[in-house]
């Protein structure tokens, strides 16, 4: 798994890719395994080299005051969302929630060691795939609520229209979904779009 990750190193653009934390970084990752694609400054270039590249993951190595760098990164990855783990000497707790808001997996500060360096990257993986998963099933049961609230305008609608109780408003809609072969919200918005047509 290691060996497939291609990552991006990000420095801010006034610090050399030849700093000393940029070298123990570019040294783990080595060490490690891990296949670093290019090591970049945050400039306005970034969003346009980070599409072009596709990483699987950016490691952002800031000094300090990380948020120029951040809102670069924000902007890079904006789109595409990836694991994130920044290295940094800035231990103020504005920053480290600023970057956990950004989408950084790891925020580490100080004490940079090499052999550090796969264990961060695994638990910034898996942080990662966790709160993926957790955005998919928050966006699923947004979906199933705006649908859900389709299907029971519709019904009342249904129901206003030719006098029926609930449950026949609702074995209505089932029936005209099945002989459609439509799934129930989307022949509860057509009978709404219809409605809203007719005035």
């Amino acid at each position: 798994m290691s060996r497939k990750l291609r990552i991006v190193l990000v420095h801010p653009p006034d610090e050399s890719d030849a700093s000393l934390r940029a070298h123990a970084v570019q040294a783990g990752l080595k060490k490690a395994g891990y296949q670093l694609v290019a090591s970049l400054p945050a400039d306005f270039h970034l969003p346009e080299r980070i599409a072009e590249i596709q990483p699987d993951m950016i490691i952002v190595d800031a000094e300090s005051d990380a948020r120029d760098v951040l809102e670069h990164i924000v902007i890079a990855t904006r789109d595409e969302r990836r694991p994130i783990v920044m290295f940094t000497e800035d231990e103020t707790e504005s920053s480290m929630e600023a970057a956990m808001a950004a989408g950084v997996s790891a925020y580490i500060v100080a004490g940079l060691q090499p052999e550090r360096i796969k264990p961060v990257l695994n638990v910034a993986l898996a942080r990662f795939a966790q709160e993926q998963k957790l955005l998919a099933e928050l966006d699923d049961t947004r979906m199933k609520l705006a649908e859900r609230k389709v299907v029971e305008r519709a019904k009342g609608l249904l129901m206003a229209r030719h006098g029926i109780t609930e449950d026949k408003a609702y074995q209505k809609l089932r029936t005209m979904a099945m002989n459609k072969n439509l799934r129930l919200a989307e022949i509860a918005q057509r009978i709404l779009d219809v409605e809203d047509l007719l005035g």
